[in-house]
């Protein structure tokens, strides 16, 4: 039997990105992870993910959450660091 831990680590994604799609499509973190999986693996998902991210970033400074905002932009640079291009023709 997998864990949620497990399945994150298959995903290809870290939990704070995970996160970050669950609070902007407003789903439980385990249909957040499945479809950011999915998304990651496509060609356009790649690019999806990064406007989830920073469309969190801009809700967040809105709120005047600034804390929150500088958690997610280093969230966002990790995911661009690892996932530069779609790796799914790889």
């Amino acid at each position: 039997m997998l864990t949620y831990q497990d399945c994150v680590e298959l995903s290809d994604l870290t939990e704070e990105e995970i996160e970050a799609i669950a609070q902007h499509e407003h789903l439980p973190e385990m249909a957040a992870l499945e479809l950011g999986s999915y998304m990651v693996h496509t060609e356009e998902g790649v690019p999806m993910i990064k406007r989830i991210i920073l469309d969190d970033i801009d809700e967040a400074r809105r709120r005047g959450h600034a804390e929150k905002a500088l958690q997610l932009k280093l969230v966002l640079k990790h995911f661009v660091e690892t996932h530069p291009n779609n790796r799914a023709s790889a």
